[in-house]
């Protein structure tokens, strides 16, 4: 009778063992499906998802930047259309002006220069014959 009693005694306490183990995963189960847990694993997740986003977007950044910032520009210009189609004669008309300014300043300051010039090569051209 004594081994019988050890039997029982020894697959009772594996039952128990048992029963704890399935208690402890059940709690862990539990937990997990919390609505708390849920949204925290959700967060997590798409986080990461982000993070391996904005390293895919990085590496594309440095592999292609020439052709990254020529479409951005022409984005940005895209954007201020309206504004350039208003302001771009009158800004053309200025350094049109200016450039015209800038022309007749330096004309101005060439004509005596360029009229001694000339009689000179004249008279180098009728010493030369």
């Amino acid at each position: 009778m004594p081994r019988t009693r050890n039997r029982l005694i020894t697959a009772a306490r594996h039952s128990m063992l048992q029963r704890a183990e399935l208690h402890r995963r059940l709690d862990v189960a539990r937990a997990a499906l919390k609505p708390g847990a849920l949204v925290d694993r959700g967060k997590y997740r798409i986080g990461e998802k982000v993070d391996d986003a904005a390293n895919a977007v990085q590496q594309q950044f440095r592999d292609n930047r020439l052709p990254i910032m020529i479409a951005a520009a022409a984005g940005i210009a895209w954007l201020l259309r309206e504004p350039i189609k208003e302001h771009a004669p009158r800004l053309a008309r200025k350094a049109q002006d200016l450039a015209a300014d800038v022309a007749d300043h330096f004309r101005s300051a060439d004509k005596p220069a360029d009229e001694d010039d000339i009689e000179i090569v004249e008279e180098d051209d009728e010493a030369v014959r």
